[in-house]
């Protein structure tokens, strides 16, 4: 085996290409790293001497990789987690290990999954934290460049084939009106169609679910407002004769608002998924392992409509 260039390589350099090549910028880099800028920069140095290529350019966007500073990033997405879990142990202990984990939701993910794992989770796992990040249009970039560890968001046809996922909960549509709207019961499609509507612009302008849904019927709706979440909107009704179509899960807690009631969506808005997705190279993790599981038990105590008991759903060390 020949390890002479290995002999004389520092694999710290390794880490701070990772950084810098996930954040296209020495200062953010140098934040993240805890590392002073010229201190970044001049690994850079040693790295371009190292492997004799730029690595990374310049670019309006910030710094680029060159082809043989993708080679090297797709190589080191698999060595550098591999290298970290055998250094630090196979096992995952959130009562003993420092770790925080980021998560990208929606809306109403975030919302859903957020309260109970502050409940079930936190209070045990002394030493783990959740940052929890709105839903952006790189999103799932992120996931593949390893700024998020998970997302939570709609099944909506949109999550790329690259990613692992899994169904955490399901729910369905219900329409929200003014207290005072003529509407009772349930919505016809025609009704539904032909009424004004407050639409929920959460996932970078993309077509939402509903309207999925409609032009499968061969309907659309209009959209007198848009606004970046389900709260907002619920709040835009009150006095209009707008419909807002929200999660039935989450206008559970707006039922003390006299101002507002609920109708039953058209049939056509049937049921949805909820998932989280992540990536492969940290399927076998066993951090991540234990976060899926986390958030999986978050999904189940939502099914059951309840808080959750902290002992009962307080995820165990996991260990491969």
């Amino acid at each position: 085996m020949r390890l002479t260039q290995l002999r004389q390589a520092d694999l710290n350099l390794l880490v701070v290409f990772s950084v810098l090549a996930e954040e296209r910028s020495v200062s953010r880099a140098a934040s993240r790293l805890s590392l002073s800028q010229p201190a970044v920069s001049r690994a850079l140095q040693r790295l371009r001497e190292m492997f004799q290529d730029d690595l990374m350019i310049r670019a309006s966007g910030g710094y680029e990789p060159t082809p043989k500073g993708e080679r090297l990033l797709r190589e080191l997405a698999v060595i550098l987690p591999r290298l970290d879990r055998m250094l630090k142990g196979e096992s995952f202990d959130p009562t003993e290990e420092h770790a925080t984990f980021r998560i990208a939701g929606t809306d109403f993910g975030a919302a859903a999954v957020a309260p109970i794992l502050c409940r079930t989770v936190l209070s045990h796992a002394a030493k783990v934290s959740f940052q929890i990040v709105g839903w952006h249009d790189g999103t799932f970039e992120d996931l593949e460049r390893g700024r998020l560890d998970l997302a939570v968001n709609a099944d909506d046809g949109h999550t790329p084939e690259t990613l692992l996922r899994e169904v955490i909960f399901e729910d369905e549509f219900v329409c929200v009106v003014a207290r005072e709207s003529p509407y009772e019961g349930r919505l016809t499609l025609k009704e539904y169609v032909k009424a004004l509507h407050v639409g929920i612009g959460i996932l970078g302008g993309r077509q939402t679910i509903p309207e999925q849904r409609l032009t499968v019927a061969g309907y659309q709706r209009t959209c007198a407002i848009e606004v970046p979440y389900f709260s907002t909107a619920i709040r835009c009704v009150p006095g209009t004769r707008l419909i807002a179509t929200v999660p039935r899960r989450l206008v559970r807690e707006e039922l003390h608002n006299h101002a507002i009631k609920i109708v039953e969506a058209p049939p056509e808005m049937s049921g949805f998924k909820y998932l989280m997705a992540w990536h492969p190279r940290v399927n076998t993790d066993a951090g991540h392992v234990w976060l899926r599981s986390a958030v999986r038990e978050a999904g189940k105590i939502l099914l059951t409509g309840g808080g959750g008991d902290a002992a009962e759903a307080k995820p165990k060390a996991r260990s491969r």
